[in-house]
């Protein structure tokens, strides 16, 4: 199980033993995970291992995502080939602490196969944050329902907010991570309203 969700104990060393099943740095993914926690209690979590392709080589990636009573952490670990500054392979991790009151939207996208038969199982979902930090504008040219019309009418657009986006599937990642996933951003929502 790769989400842990739990109102009264602290989930730290569940966290911890999760990242030590990807296998993928984990003491290194764990030191980064524990400097951005700063010892507050471990409300849930979610650990996320995706392979990406870089050319002809695969890297590896790990997110992992808690929730404090307070904060949402965010945590991504990349794998690099040496460089100029950094001669022999290295890892970069990544995190974010972002307060609970400042989460402006939790989207959960769940994908259903065969709707027909009744409810299901999802087969995927996607899980999208958004809390100001990165805005996305999409622009086009406005115009009217004059067809014969050849005035400029400016643009127009959406500003939408897309902070932070994870997508499982049972196919890639089983059907105990979509569920998981899917727990995990039903307590980070349920965290989210205004009082």
């Amino acid at each position: 199980m790769r989400s842990r969700i739990s109102e009264d104990h602290d989930r730290g060393v569940e966290l911890r033993e999760a990242i030590d099943r990807t296998g993928y740095y984990p003491e290194v993914v764990a030191d980064g995970v524990a400097g951005a926690v700063a010892g507050e209690r471990v409300v849930g979590f979610f650990v996320h291992h995706e392979p990406t392709f870089d050319r002809d080589e695969v890297r590896r990636h790990l997110s992992v995502v808690v929730l404090t009573p307070t904060r949402l952490i965010l945590a991504h670990t990349d794998e690099h080939e040496g460089d100029d500054l950094l001669p022999e392979p290295y890892t970069s991790t990544s995190t974010e602490a972002i307060r609970l009151n400042a989460v402006k939207s939790v989207v959960v996208t769940r994908m259903i196969a065969n709707p027909t038969s009744g409810p299901s199982q999802p087969a995927e979902a996607v899980m999208t944050i958004g809390w100001g930090g990165v805005s996305r504008v999409d622009l086009e040219p406005a115009g009217c329902n004059d067809p014969n019309c050849d005035a400029d009418h400016g643009y127009t657009g959406v500003l939408a907010s897309d902070d932070f986006s994870l997508r499982v599937s049972a196919a890639a990642d089983g059907a105990d991570a979509v569920a998981g996933l899917l727990a995990f951003a039903e307590s980070l929502s349920a965290r989210t309203h205004s009082d």
